[in-house]
């Protein structure tokens, strides 16, 4: 007979099965607001982290290859953020010259271009007279519409965060550096990050960051690819066009197109500015039907066979993330967004409790 003194056995001790732990979801939702707050206000240092990650990534074979041929790590590190110096300023002063030229060119066209824009501004001149023909609502009408005005244009969203362009290119100044220490403590960095986990996560953590890695390295190699492929497309279709400059407006389209969402309207630009000034209506719209077509192509064919078996995503994940960490970030949130996305993934599905939020992500 029990009685009152004695102690009151629990569940888990009569049946012998420890229930799991129950998760404090305060604490959880306290972490995650802790976290994005964190990412929120130091925008300008992680998008500098994150960048100097993928390129240390695309360099890493390049280093790797410098060292079979007996050079130090640390040589060989510096020679490859050198080239990749090298491949950047010799393409920006192709860029820049090229663009200069386009631009002093640009007034042969310009007649073309504004009639076309002419035109258009009288049509929506029609529109807003035809529009000012409806009856305007009474004055106890008017005071119960809610009138909703932007904070800020769309490319003030995009450019946020980023401050002034001193700004910007001293936190850029940056990168040459922490890619060469990227490169170079790569082993370091990497086996001082397992020793942060306890014995039994440790084999876990490394196959995990090596995972990341191969995923990292495969996006940024399929995204060149892809983009070259457009570029080289791009570059023979406004070649048939006939449209001046193609050899110049050919990669800038098909690099452009790699941005996600903005790509295609990014990808249209620059044809038709030449466009209106050489091709009819109908060629145009051709034009812009066969930019359209090549566009979704990369984004159904190309992008699936590529970075499929890497990024393991599925699309309304992708576009979820692209919503978020465009709102979040603005153009540098689209741009690391699927890297971010298939890193949390990767992570998600080596760890127990997180697997079900990894098959969620997953295709």
């Amino acid at each position: 007979m029990e009685t009152a003194s004695s102690p009151r056995l629990t569940d888990s001790q009569i049946t012998g099965v420890q229930r799991p732990p129950t998760r404090n979801w305060a604490q959880l939702i306290i972490a995650a607001g802790v976290v994005l707050f964190f990412c929120y206000t130091a925008e300008l240092v992680l998008a500098v982290l994150l960048l100097s990650v993928l390129l240390a990534f695309i360099l890493s074979p390049v280093a790797a290859f410098l060292q079979t041929l007996r050079l130090p790590r640390s040589l060989a590190s510096a020679i490859a953020v050198l080239l990749l110096l090298t491949l950047v300023c010799v393409a920006t002063y192709v860029s820049y010259s090229q663009a200069t030229t386009f631009v002093q060119d640009l007034p042969k066209y310009s007649g073309k271009i504004r009639e076309e824009l002419a035109r258009l501004r009288q049509k929506a001149e029609r529109f807003e007279s035809n529009a000012s023909m409806l009856p305007q609502p009474s004055e106890a009408e008017s005071k119960n519409i809610l009138t909703v005005r932007t904070a800020s244009s769309w490319t003030d969203l995009l450019t946020r965060g980023f401050g002034s362009f001193s700004q910007l290119l001293f936190a850029a100044s940056f990168v040459p550096f922490l890619v060469y220490f990227m490169l170079s403590w790569q082993q370091h960095v990497r086996s001082a990050t397992v020793m942060l986990f306890r014995m039994e996560n440790r084999h876990t953590a490394y196959v995990t960051l090596g995972l990341i890695a191969k995923m990292m390295r495969s996006f940024m190699v399929g995204n060149f690819l892809v983009g070259l492929f457009m570029a080289l497309v791009s570059t023979a279709l406004f070649a048939g066009f006939r449209l001046p400059f193609f050899y110049f407006l050919g990669p800038i389209s098909g690099f452009f197109s790699l941005v996600p969402y903005l790509g295609v309207l990014l990808a249209l630009i620059p044809p038709l500015i030449v466009g209106l000034g050489q091709l009819d209506t109908g060629d145009i719209a051709f034009l812009i039907v066969t930019i359209l077509a090549l566009h979704l192509f990369s984004l159904n064919v190309l992008y699936p066979k590529i970075l499929g078996n890497r990024l393991q995503l599925n699309p309304l994940a992708v576009t979820i993330s692209l919503l978020f960490w465009g709102w979040f970030w603005g153009a540098i949130g689209l741009l690391l967004a699927i890297p971010i996305t298939g890193a949390v993934k990767i992570i998600f599905d080596h760890v127990g409790p997180l697997k079900p939020y990894a098959a969620w992500l997953g295709e």
